[in-house]
């Protein structure tokens, strides 16, 4: 039975027993049926902004937790969202999504489409704004296979994306003749390693992805490339007061790729899409102070470079970017921390609502 969403947040229930804090956890435990989920947009490529997703859960938390003290094997409820977004230089976007897993979590399935319309700019050779939209159809396709009884999932990745960029004011002429209407369609592999301790806000252990992509007119692509991508997160705790996390990733193409589509420096603090090559390489790292129970700060600072059509490494610029933030336990049986980070890099300055680590 789906209980309405304005009957089951019960706020005198909002408050853990054992520290008389504010806590979810028993209400995001115990969740099955519809919960609506609100978003604040703050990212500088795009502008402030903000969305809602609806999920529906096929059961909650907590029944999972049972039926894997009963089988032995731990399955997460399987959701399906829809939800829509807009922000105030009028990037909007709409789309759904279903995760759903079998055999005790041994298969994983991930599926997307989505409608967006983006307002951004590029930058390139030239090193200055030129704006530009890009109206398109999304969708993505993924089933992983878990390995054995380790940490490791393999399985297929495929991704759509049907697109019409226009610059909407002066040209980025360093491209060239580039094609406004573009059908993106790749086909490739994902390898993913999972010991974090926690999915949301993680203590210890790594997380890991490799991906290789390729777009090929044989399976409808208008353009043929390559992309790759590899990433590692790690945490380490010193007692209960410090934690250590590291993030490695490197991004690289080949190919007739789409300007968009070229892989961009990725860090709090800088603006998406504002260092964007034909390769790219970022490092960043984070330590948390565990202040009390309930609340921590962290500080973190990373550099990137983008390399290889329009800069030699030798000449590419190193952004780096620093800050501050906070989080808030807000579902202690979860694990899961809420809060703000304050960036700054040359020139940009930025914050961002976190909802568990900002490494995703």
């Amino acid at each position: 039975m789906i209980a309405p969403c304005a009957s089951a947040f019960d706020w005198n229930a909002m408050h853990d027993p054992e520290d008389g804090a504010f806590d979810m956890s028993d209400y995001l435990l115990n969740q099955k049926g519809f919960l609506p989920v609100p978003a604040v947009i703050t990212e500088p490529a795009i502008g402030y902004g903000g969305g809602m997703a609806l999920l529906f859960f096929d059961k909650s938390m907590a029944e999972a937790s049972e039926e894997a003290r009963k089988t032995g094997s731990m399955a997460p409820p399987n959701i399906t969202g829809v939800g829509a977004f807009g922000t105030e230089n009028g990037t909007w976007g709409a789309g759904l999504f279903h995760f759903h897993s079998w055999d005790g979590d041994r298969i994983r399935y991930l599926g997307a489409l989505a409608k967006v319309d983006v307002k951004t700019d590029y930058f390139g050779a030239l090193d200055f704004a030129r704006s530009y939209k890009l109206d398109g159809d999304f969708l993505v396709q993924q089933v992983l296979f878990k390995v054995l009884d380790s940490h490791w999932f393999i399985g297929p990745r495929y991704t759509y994306l049907k697109a019409n960029t226009q610059f909407t004011g002066q040209i980025a002429t360093e491209l060239g003749g580039f094609e406004k209407d573009v059908t993106i369609s790749k086909l490739g592999a994902v390898v993913d390693y999972d010991s974090r301790d926690n999915i949301f806000w993680p203590s210890s252990g790594t997380y890991s992805e490799i991906e290789a992509q390729y777009a090929r007119d044989a399976w409808g692509s208008s353009q043929d490339f390559d992309t790759y991508d590899a990433r590692v997160y790690k945490w380490i705790p010193f007692g209960n007061t410090w934690v250590l996390g590291l993030r490695g990733q490197a991004q690289a193409t080949s190919g007739d790729v789409p300007f968009y589509a070229q892989p961009f420096i990725d860090l709090r603090g800088v603006q998406k899409g504002r260092y964007q090559d034909k390769n790219t390489a970022v490092v960043e790292t984070e330590l948390r102070w565990n202040v009390t129970e309930r609340w921590a700060a962290l500080g973190f600072v990373g550099a990137g470079r983008a390399w290889g059509k329009w800069h030699t490494w030798d000449d590419a610029e190193s952004p780096v970017s620093g800050g501050v933030g906070f989080r808030y336990l807000i579902a202690r049986k979860l694990g899961l921390g809420v809060g703000i980070d304050v960036a700054h890099s040359k020139d940009q300055n930025a914050w961002y609502i976190q909802v568990g680590s900002a490494w995703r």
